[in-house]
């Protein structure tokens, strides 16, 4: 068996959105913590639910379902906030992400991930690493540092500046 034929078993994290399962890398997820009062900013997307303060850092929190044209999650006793770490133009920027309920970490080889789907050219899947094969289930594995534009990621940028200069 050759040096080629080793493959690297990646570790994922899987939650839900609806009856979707979606699945991040684990490297980029920092922690995992339960729905907390999350503190509305003005003039913001819809997705953007808000800030929290997580150990003196603000952190803007995302709401997946409405990223992804869902209705808005709602809060349940499974409602939580994977805290993440996304890359945006060379700067690590702390998002905390919205889930109807995390499942567990798993564990998928490259054999069993195929490519993202092609849906024409109207749909970006840009943001789908690709598609996990689990049983006969498929898993929705994201790219998180595509999920969300550049625009986007700068007005979380400037959310946090923003919070920071009142802070102080």
């Amino acid at each position: 068996m050759g040096t080629s034929a080793i493959v690297n078993t990646t570790q994922y994290l899987t939650f839900k959105l609806g009856d979707e399962v979606f699945a991040l890398d684990i490297s980029q997820v920092r922690e995992v913590l339960d729905f907390t009062t999350v503190t509305k900013v003005p003039r913001t997307p819809e997705f953007m639910r808000g800030v929290i303060n997580l150990r003196g850092s603000v952190v803007p929190i995302v709401d997946m379902r409405l990223k992804f044209g869902m209705s808005k999650t709602e809060k349940t006793v499974n409602t939580c906030m994977i805290i993440v770490e996304i890359v945006l133009d060379g700067e690590r920027l702390i998002v905390g992400a919205l889930a109807d309920s995390v499942q567990e970490v798993i564990e998928l080889d490259p054999g069993q991930i195929e490519p993202p789907p092609r849906i024409g050219t109207k749909l970006n899947t840009e943001f789908i690493r690709g598609m996990g094969k689990r049983d006969e289930n498929f898993i929705i594995i994201l790219e998180v540092d595509k999920i969300f534009s550049t625009d986007e990621l700068q007005i979380v940028h400037d959310m946090k500046g923003q919070e920071q200069g009142q802070a102080s």
